[in-house]
């Protein structure tokens, strides 16, 4: 093979990687809740990470202001309106007492927010791939593989 070839090669698996890479962050920011802020935060914050991340953590209003400022020294670059808008919504999404969109969430937020195992993590993930969004909590308790007791008891810490 070519040294030439080899370089075009190199460079078509490059670009379609980051093709695959840029779709999964758009799908990964799809699943954000919606709200005002949200814009800002995929602008500002996804051009450094994804935000699964940013899904597991509940922060009050102040340690949430000072992982954006820490992002800030960083190298993240927003208006202070920008800056505003996503402190705003990550404390209303993403607060000490914000629930958890139950039909959007990752992995880690639902292993981490609402206490599941890995197995049941991964039976909540399937169940809801292969029935659609769940409407309410008892919807969620019918996946295989989880109590409903246990579901039952972090009911309060869902969304729909």
């Amino acid at each position: 093979m070519s040294a030439r070839l080899s370089i075009s090669l190199a460079m078509v698996g490059a670009v379609l990687f980051l093709g695959l890479a840029w779709a999964a962050d758009d799908d990964e920011a799809g699943r954000l809740p919606a709200g005002e802020g949200k814009a800002a935060l995929v602008k500002v914050c996804g051009e450094c990470h994804g935000y699964e991340g940013i899904r597991k953590l509940r922060m009050t209003k102040d340690d949430w202001d000072q992982k954006i400022s820490d992002m800030v020294t960083n190298g993240a670059r927003g208006t202070d309106e920008e800056l505003a808008a996503i402190l705003g919504y990550l404390t209303r999404n993403f607060g000490p007492d914000s629930k958890i969109w139950i039909n959007t969430a990752p992995f880690s937020e639902l292993k981490s927010i609402i206490k599941l195992t890995n197995e049941e993590t991964d039976a909540l993930i399937a169940y809801r791939a292969q029935s659609g969004p769940f409407k309410q909590w008892q919807d969620v308790a019918m996946a295989p593989g989880l109590d409903p007791k246990k579901v039952e008891a972090v009911k309060d810490k869902m969304a729909f």
